[in-house]
């Protein structure tokens, strides 16, 4: 998938039970090809992420950049306050939310082949009618 995508902030502090706002930065390298894709997520440590609440994401849904797009997909979060009380997270001080992006349009063209497929059922059922 020609995409990079990165934090476009590094470090986001975070008190639980507060929310908080992140974005990333994803552009589309493909000179002449929009692309589809969806990402999903990673929290780590991975106890951690029975506390990391997502309320608004990006990853929710399919996101289309045409080429050479650039865009900010942000997160909005909270971090459940019982993550405080947890005595298996005592010592962590630090979470981190990773994402990997996959390709959900793999080629357009195959579409079109589709559609030029439902031409070619409709003629039929068209010669059909005539022949009747």
């Amino acid at each position: 998938m020609p995409w990079s995508f990165v934090p476009t902030q590094l470090d986001v502090k975070v008190v639980p039970g507060e929310t908080a706002l992140s974005f990333f930065t994803a552009t589309n390298h493909h000179p002449t090809k929009a692309i589809t894709g969806v990402a999903t997520y990673n929290v780590h440590p991975p106890k951690a992420g029975l506390y990391f609440n997502k309320i608004q994401c990006f990853c929710f849904e399919e996101q289309r950049l045409l080429p050479g797009e650039t865009v900010d997909m942000p997160v909005f979060f909270f971090i459940d306050p019982d993550y405080a009380d947890d005595p298996q997270l005592a010592t962590v001080n630090n979470i981190t939310l990773s994402y990997t992006f996959f390709q959900t349009d793999m080629d357009d063209e195959e579409d079109d082949d589709d559609d030029d497929d439902d031409d070619d059922d409709d003629e039929e059922e068209d010669n059909k009618r005539a022949a009747a």
